[in-house]
Formats: structure tokens, C-alpha cells, sequence
């Protein structure tokens, strides 16, 4: 039986369990909030706002791990110490890299604590994951050793999405089985670190380097992933205030995309001594053109909707139907949860078929 099926009602108990344990253990602030707020969720608004939940919580579980290493180290994003060889690899790709990380970091971090506490102020029951922290992180300088959502030193990149924000052409949605060429195909036929896992990594200067770069394409990997989900969820939505919510988070993530995109236009191009993975220069020959220029960074109009409709410079993909499960096996496929259990996967695709399964009523004032 799929893994993402076995196992449901016994882990509906459990997460149930957990959350309500969550709930008895809220902070005054939080049951202020639940006071004073009135309306109960749909059980499809609540699926929607849980599955967003545990999204951001895994996404700001490897925001940290950067953040511990590359990032601005302060008691916003507190936990590490830095990694200076690390961080100064970052900034060959910007130099403001350490600060963008650490925002992302913060930002990521309110996301999942907002929607959990509003979750929790319409008594229904957040996201909580806490259970499967248990995998382990880098043990390089700067990292806090703390165990660990999310595994970024096995990774496998499709890059894919360089090329489809590119095209003029094609749009998923319309184009279901158009195949996007690789940025960096050598990223998708493999597994990498994007962090660098023990001091060992820290040299050659070719291995490092093409660590930061990993870690820089892997950024804007994810934030296109949340770039879509958040649009394809609020379709489902229900009440105009998680309707509110969805397409208020949602462009925070194109703004992280935006802007990982253009900083991993700046990747050296290398090669790695160690494993082969070779960056390419993205301007030149046999990549170059407009399919790959590395400054066009806006989304180019693509077919929307209809190919009887003019083309439209859009998010994309936003199709709804199973938008939750597809960013699930994304995030899989990705290698970010090597490691995990067998309940964490069955949690997970829990959360995310009840959040497919959210039916839109006729929109609704709280």
C-alpha cells in the first residue's frame, strides 16, 4: 500500500492527540486570541490552513539550519553561530546573501506560529511536528547540532522551473506532459549537500563553492513550490478571512522566489572535484538565449487558461486539483526527508489529501 495511505486512522489518533496537547498548552496570548474571536472554521478551511501550517514548519526547519551557517546570526534567528568559510561562499552569489537568509528565516517562522495560533483561535487543531525532530543536521562549525525536520545534505534539484518562468510557450497547467529543460541538470541526477556537512567539506575551494551554489539553486527551488500552493489552495477556501489569509502569505513566497531566482543567476560556474557536479554558465553556449539569461527573472507571459486568450505573465503552475500531495512528493522526490519515518510520510499525506479534499462553499463573511 502507498506509504502516504497506510495507516490513517491510527495516525489521525496520534496527530489529534498531539494537537490537542498543543492547544492545552498555548500561551495566554494565544487564548486571548481565541476569546476574542468569533466563527467556527469549515473542516476544509481548517485542512487548508493545517496542511499551509506544516508546510512553513518543515520549510523553517531547513531556513534555520541555513541560517545557522550562512546566516546573519542575532536573536531573531538565534540557534547557530555561522559558518565564516560557508558564508563567505554565499556571497559570491550576493553579497547581501547572509541577511536575505536570515529574513526568510524569520519570515518562515511567523508563518507557521500565525496560522497555527489563528488555527487554534477557532478551536480547531494546528499543525505539530515536533515529534519527528530527529534527524541529523550538519556538524560542520556554526551549526547548533540540534536535531533536525529536514535533511539538506542529500539532495536531488529539479531545476526546471528556471526554464518554465522563462518560456513564452508552454505554461503546466495547459501543458501537462512539456518537458522544461535543467538549469543545472547535474542537480537532478544525483544526491548533494547544500550545507556543508562536517569541516571536511570546507575545502577544496571548487567544493565548497559548489555547495553554496547547490544551496543557492535549492532556495529558490522551494519558494517557487510555495509560490503556487498558496494560490491553488485559496480556490478551495471557504471564508473570505482564510481566503484573506492564503492570498496574503501566498506573494510573500513569489518575493522569496524572486529573489533567490536572481541570486542563483550568480552561481560560479564550476566544477566539483569531488563528485563531478558541474555548474554551468548559464549566458553562454550551448545554454544561453532567452531560455536561460540569467537577469530575466520576471515572469515571461505564457499561455493562461485558454490558448484562445492572449498570453498573461502569471504564477504558474495554480491549478488546485491535488496541488497539496504534489508539493508532498516535490518535497520528497527532493531527498529533503531521507531519513524520516514511515509515520512521518503517512502524517503528512494525511494532511495533505484533507486539504485536496477541501470542497469551496459560496464565499462567506466571519
Amino acid at each position: 500500500m502507498n506509504i502516504f495511505a497506510r495507516g490513517l486512522n491510527s495516525n489521525r489518533r496520534w496527530f489529534m492527540k498531539k494537537s490537542l496537547a498543543a492547544v492545552g498548552a498555548a500561551s495566554a496570548e494565544h487564548r486571548l486570541l481565541a476569546q476574542s474571536s468569533s466563527g467556527k472554521l469549515t473542516k476544509g478551511d481548517a485542512a487548508l490552513l493545517r496542511f499551509a501550517a506544516a508546510a512553513e514548519i518543515l520549510e523553517s526547519d531547513f531556513w534555520v539550519q541555513y541560517n545557522e551557517l550562512g546566516g546573519v546570526q542575532d536573536n531573531e534567528a538565534s540557534g547557530g553561530s555561522g559558518n565564516p568559510t560557508y558564508t563567505a561562499k554565499l556571497q559570491n552569489l550576493d553579497s547581501d546573501f547572509p541577511q536575505y537568509i536570515h529574513d526568510n528565516t524569520d519570515d518562515e517562522i511567523t508563518h507557521y506560529t500565525f496560522l497555527n495560533a489563528y488555527l487554534m483561535s477557532k478551536g480547531a487543531a494546528p499543525a505539530n511536528l515536533d515529534q519527528f525532530r530527529t534527524l541529523q543536521g550538519s556538524k560542520a562549525t556554526g551549526s547548533s547540532g540540534q536535531p533536525r525536520l529536514t535533511n539538506l545534505m542529500q539532495l536531488t534539484l529539479d531545476t526546471s522551473w528556471w526554464t518554465r518562468y522563462r518560456s513564452s510557450a508552454n505554461n503546466p497547467d495547459l501543458d501537462p506532459t512539456f518537458v522544461f529543460p535543467q538549469a543545472v541538470p547535474g542537480l537532478a541526477s544525483g544526491q548533494f549537500t547544500a550545507i556543508p556537512r562536517t569541516d571536511a567539506d570546507l575545502a577544496p575551494d571548487a567544493h565548497i563553492q559548489a555547495i553554496a551554489n547547490t544551496a543557492g539553486f535549492h532556495m529558490p527551488t522551494i519558494e517557487q513550490g510555495g509560490n503556487s500552493l498558496y494560490p491553488s489552495m485559496a480556490q478551495r477556501a471557504s471564508s473570505v478571512e482564510v481566503l484573506r489569509i492564503l492570498i496574503s502569505i501566498g506573494p510573500t513566497e513569489t518575493m522569496h522566489f524572486q529573489t533567490w531566482s536572481d541570486k542563483a543567476g550568480n552561481a560560479p560556474p564550476l566544477t566539483d572535484p569531488t563528485n563531478g557536479l558541474v555548474f554551468p554558465d548559464l549566458n553562454s553556449s550551448p545554454f544561453g538565449g532567452e531560455t536561460f539569461q540569467t537577469n530575466l527573472i520576471m515572469p515571461e507571459p505564457c499561455p493562461f487558461l485558454s490558448r484562445s486568450l492572449p498570453v498573461c505573465s502569471i504564477i504558474r503552475p495554480t491549478n488546485t486539483a491535488g496541488a497539496a500531495m504534489g508539493v508532498v512528493k516535490f518535497l520528497t522526490a527532493m531527498g529533503l526527508f531521507i531519513g524520516q519515518s514511515a509515520m512521518f510520510f503517512e502524517l503528512l499525506g494525511e494532511l495533505a489529501a484533507e486539504a485536496d479534499n477541501a470542497k469551496r462553499r459560496e464565499l462567506r463573511e466571519d
